[in-house]
């Protein structure tokens, strides 16, 4: 969804949902959210987990109706937001196909050349992709607190994953790199090992988060 120099990518798998805006004009972030969602029979109702512009809506439920048929491109939904009608229109970008597709938490991280677990509590950090386009984020669902985000387009082919990134919320100078790692999905598990984008040795392990 485009609005003036602004652009919002919305990324769906089967249970989570995940959107940014920014600008590609002069790289700076706007505003994220995401969480878990479900169909309905007149729309989609999403539950956030975090929001960074509305902080208040973390575990409320916002229902979007459909506007027209569904199952037609682009898709027009309807939804009440700050007490005002918003109909927002989408245009697809990919069907989702990717041995990463999906909603993943990560679990495992190396430190002094041992894997640790990751605690799982109310602070998440989650990455979510589709076929082309990567996001993750890092929040609180229980403070409602928000420490970052980024993403942009990948590809995953030959063991080898790449990030292009197109908006990082705490530091626009990275926009524009590109960052390259081995990978491996072993069950639910991805396993994700490369450089970050300071250049430091990681290695870490994200498990699907789809039922």
């Amino acid at each position: 969804m485009k609005k003036n120099d602004l652009t919002t990518v919305k990324i769906f798998t089967a249970d989570y949902f995940i959107y940014s805006t920014y600008s590609l004009v002069d790289n700076k972030f706007m505003e994220a959210g995401g969480g878990t969602w479900e169909m309905t029979a007149s729309g989609i109702d999403e539950t956030y987990e975090f929001q960074t512009s509305n902080p208040d809506w973390v575990s409320k439920k916002i229902a979007y109706s459909f506007k027209d048929d569904h199952e037609k491109m682009p898709l027009s939904l309807k939804v009440i937001k700050n007490g005002q009608s918003v109909e927002e229109v989408w245009t697809k970008i990919d069907d989702g196909e990717s041995p990463l597709f999906g909603a993943w938490r990560i679990t495992q991280r190396e430190r002094n050349g041992e894997m640790g677990a990751m605690q799982q509590g109310p602070r998440k950090t989650m990455k979510v992709l589709s076929g082309t386009r990567f996001q993750w984020a890092a929040f609180n669902v229980e403070t409602r607190e928000f420490s970052g985000t980024g993403g942009g387009t990948f590809t995953a082919k030959d063991g080898k994953y790449t990030e292009n990134i197109e908006f990082f919320s705490r530091d626009d100078s990275r926009v524009g790199a590109s960052l390259e790692f081995d990978f491996n999905v072993q069950g639910k598990d991805w396993h994700h090992k490369g450089l970050s984008s300071r250049g430091e040795p990681i290695y870490e392990i994200w498990t699907n988060q789809d039922k």
